[in-house]
């Protein structure tokens, strides 16, 4: 049995661009955020400051290929990258994506995920009442804007280092739902035939239990499987909370239409109980993993916060989502980590002032033992 499909997911956001400079100030990534960070409680462990690494750029070849080699030593197959593209050919965070793509560097695996949701004041930062402000609105125009889409990522399908399963290029969709879907993925289908892919492997991205949705994990990935998916990212952080204490989450939605403020703690072992569903194991479906998160440095008292997040209790999860894909072929034996670097959402695999390369070595005492 060889190794399991580690694939982190990668955020682009830290270099400045004009877009940013003129919604929060200029030179603004969220370094600004996760600098400012405070505990908001007694022992809270905050600021969640990067250790060897520093506050880097992406921009800087130098720490792409920093990055690459320290997922590289664990066992970390690849970057998933968050790709944002907001139709009419609107893009943002490209730049560092698009220049691993043209220099040929890292050498080091790749995919995307496409983040097809709109930014609103809210994306970066704390939301200091009054109306929700759209910052850049997600918009679906239609075939010729799904092909100019495509075209524009070809040559990341078409390079060597692309991700692929069952020989075909894997792209994840963060919102499986929006109306023209199926279109979109048929053109997309079509057009990959046609230059030369063996096609695209779909995967939608859910939420194993959202609230206030009655379908059945099952039955949703059925339904997503019907759409054209081809498999499931499942990411069960919403599941075991509401398995935990689902008191916590209703109040705190209760008390935010009221407009007061709410922290809501869970240990990380607790959700570790919860975090998966019987459904990962089906040969089709790819579960997340969460070391860590805290989302204070965005949005102050007002969010969820993993306490006692540790790389012991990551490996502990970590091994739980290895024995679920384990008996599944090869190719489908993925595993996703939510983050590689989104250090706003305290969300984070690289190495830090507090653990060093703490999750990194976890992951690979793990790996080390499935090789």
């Amino acid at each position: 049995m060889g190794n399991p499909r580690v694939i982190a997911v990668y955020l682009p956001q830290f270099h400045a661009i004009p877009e940013n400079d003129a919604w929060w100030g200029k030179g603004f990534t969220e370094w600004v955020n996760v600098k400012k960070a405070r505990p908001v409680y007694r022992g809270h462990y905050q600021p969640k400051l990067p250790s060897e690494l520093g506050f880097y750029d992406l921009t800087e070849p130098q720490v792409r290929e920093q990055q690459a080699q320290l997922a590289s030593e664990v066992g970390i197959e690849g970057f998933c990258y968050w790709h944002y593209w907001f139709g009419n050919g609107r893009r943002l965070l490209e730049r560092p994506f698009s220049e691993v793509v043209d220099s040929g560097k890292p050498d080091f695996p790749f995919c995307l995920a496409w983040a097809n949701h709109s930014w609103s004041n809210k994306t970066w930062t704390a939301h200091n009442g009054g109306k929700s402000t759209m910052l850049m609105e997600q918009l679906y125009p239609g075939k010729e804007d799904f092909q100019n889409h495509f075209f524009a990522v070809l040559p990341a399908f078409k390079d060597e280092r692309y991700i692929l399963v069952d020989g075909k290029p894997i792209f994840f969709i963060f919102d499986p739902y929006f109306e023209q879907v199926q279109d979109f993925m048929k053109l997309w289908q079509k057009l990959a035939i046609e230059n030369g892919l063996k096609g695209i492997h779909f995967v939608a991205m859910v939420l194993s239990r959202p609230i206030r949705v009655k379908k059945s994990l099952s039955e949703r990935i059925s339904n997503l499987h019907s759409l054209g998916f081809d498999a499931v990212n499942t990411i069960g952080t919403t599941k075991a909370e509401l398995s935990h204490n689902p008191l916590k989450i209703y109040g705190q939605l209760f008390l935010n239409k009221l407009g007061i403020k709410t922290l809501v703690r869970y240990r990380q072992r607790d959700i570790n109980r919860n975090i998966f569903s019987k459904e990962d194991s089906m040969e089709n479906v790819y579960p997340t993993t969460i070391p860590n998160w805290d989302r204070t440095p965005r949005c102050g008292k007002s969010c969820v916060i993993y306490t006692d997040s540790t790389p012991e209790a990551y490996e502990e999860q970590l091994k739980k989502a290895i024995s679920l894909v384990s008996n599944k072929a090869p190719e489908h034996q993925l595993i996703l980590v939510r983050s590689w670097n989104e250090w706003g959402e305290g969300n984070y695999l690289e190495p830090d002032i507090k653990y060093g390369r703490g999750y990194l070595d976890a992951i690979k005492r793990l790996l080390r033992k499935e090789g």
